[in-house]
C-alpha cells in the first residue's frame, strides 16, 4: 500500500482489515469506496448518520473518522460474529451505536427516525424495504450504495436485482442520483 495513503488510513482500519481477512468475512467495502464515506461524511457537521450492514467495521472506521465531533452514526448488522469485530475496535467511540439485529426488523421498528446520511450495505434499504429507507432521508441527506458493478460474489440472477434497483431510484422524483462507474459501482443519491 502507498505511504501516502496509509496515512490517512483511520486508526482503527488495519486492525479491523486484520480482523476481516481472519474472520473469512468476504464482503467488506473496499478501500475507494471507504474513502469516499469518509469525504461525504465531512459535509454533514452535526449530523445523523444510519449504516446498513455494518460487516466487521472497515467502513464503519472510514465514516467515523470523516464525522465531527457532534454527529452521530447507528450502524446496524444482524451478524454477531462480525459485529464484534466492530465493536472491539470502534465501540469506545461515543458517537457510535452498534446494533445487532435483523435489517427489516430495525427498518420498521424505526420508521419514525430522520437521518441525514444512509449508507446501505446490505439488502436492507437496498434490494428490500427501499422506499421505507429513503422515507428516512432529510431533505439533502445523503443515501450510498455500493456493489452495484458485477461482484464476484453475485449469485446467479443477482444482476437483474441491481439494474431494477438502478431503474428504481432513477424514476424516483426525490432523488438527484448519480451512478459511478468506480471502485466497485457506487450510486450516490441526494433527497430533493
Amino acid at each position: 500500500m502507498n505511504q501516502d495513503i496509509r496515512q490517512r488510513l483511520p486508526a482503527a482500519y488495519l486492525s479491523i482489515d486484520e480482523a476481516t481477512k481472519a474472520s473469512g468475512f468476504t464482503m467488506a467495502s473496499d478501500i475507494d469506496t471507504c474513502s469516499l464515506l469518509k469525504t461525504l461524511a465531512a459535509s454533514k457537521r452535526g449530523g445523523r448518520f444510519l449504516e446498513l450492514g455494518t460487516g466487521t467495521g472497515l467502513s464503519t472506521s472510514w465514516i467515523l473518522d470523516g464525522m465531527d465531533a457532534h454527529s452521530t452514526l447507528v450502524s446496524i448488522d444482524n451478524d454477531a460474529r462480525f459485529l464484534e469485530i466492530a465493536q472491539s475496535q470502534l465501540g469506545g467511540d461515543s458517537r457510535l451505536s452498534l446494533v445487532h439485529t435483523d435489517g427489516e426488523a430495525w427498518v420498521n421498528a424505526n420508521l419514525n427516525e430522520k437521518y441525514d446520511y444512509i449508507f446501505a450495505d446490505t439488502w436492507h434499504g437496498k434490494y428490500l424495504l427501499l422506499d421505507e429507507v429513503l422515507n428516512m432521508l432529510n431533505p439533502g441527506a445523503f443515501y450510498i450504495i455500493d456493489d452495484m458493478l458485477p461482484q464476484p460474489n453475485w449469485p446467479e440472477g443477482h444482476d437483474l436485482k441491481a439494474l431494477k434497483l438502478i431503474d428504481d431510484l432513477d424514476s424516483r422524483t426525490d432523488l438527484t442520483v448519480t451512478k459511478q462507474v468506480w471502485a466497485t459501482g457506487i450510486i450516490l443519491a441526494v433527497k430533493v
